[in-house]
């Protein structure tokens, strides 16, 4: 005879669950509980992100700021609108496209971080990544930009 035959299908004990309890609050985990969706912080300001050819080929003769890991192109767009916009671009020279898409999402993180809060409104910020920079520092890119910023805006 088998084991299995011996043993009930039911399982005994008082039926409750074998689930934990779900956390306090939303059910996200307690880091969330004390956060409702309308309460949490918004970001200073959202950047859009330009698309159109015929944008980036405008800022192609504006104001320009060379540094060691971009060029900054800014061009004001004179449309009554504070908005600040950003393009990136990478050339097929930095590397294949494992490389330049690691350099376009470094290159957002700055727009993120540095053109929103000292960007010019109402203008497009063009970022054009360089060779060989994808494994620069990211507080150096940082202070380029700060710079090349500082720059144009003169």
């Amino acid at each position: 005879m088998s084991d299995e035959a011996h043993f009930s299908t039911e399982q005994s004990g008082s039926g409750t669950s074998a689930r934990l309890p779900p956390a306090l609050g939303n059910g996200r985990g307690p880091e969330h509980s004390a956060c409702t969706p309308g309460t949490r912080a918004q970001k200073a300001e959202r950047l859009t992100t330009i698309a159109k050819r015929r944008d980036f080929l405008a800022a192609n003769s504006a104001k320009r700021a060379t540094t060691t890991g971009f060029i900054l192109q800014v061009r004001e767009r004179n449309d009554d609108s504070a908005a600040k916009r950003a393009g990136f671009t990478v050339t097929k020279k930095v590397g294949n496209a494992v490389t330049r898409n690691r350099m376009k999402r470094r290159l957002r993180a700055l727009a993120r971080d540095v053109i929103a809060e000292r960007g010019v409104a109402g203008a497009d910020h063009i970022l054009i990544g360089r060779v060989g920079q994808v494994e620069r520092d990211y507080d150096k890119l940082k202070a380029d930009l700060i710079y090349a910023l500082n720059k144009v805006q003169k």
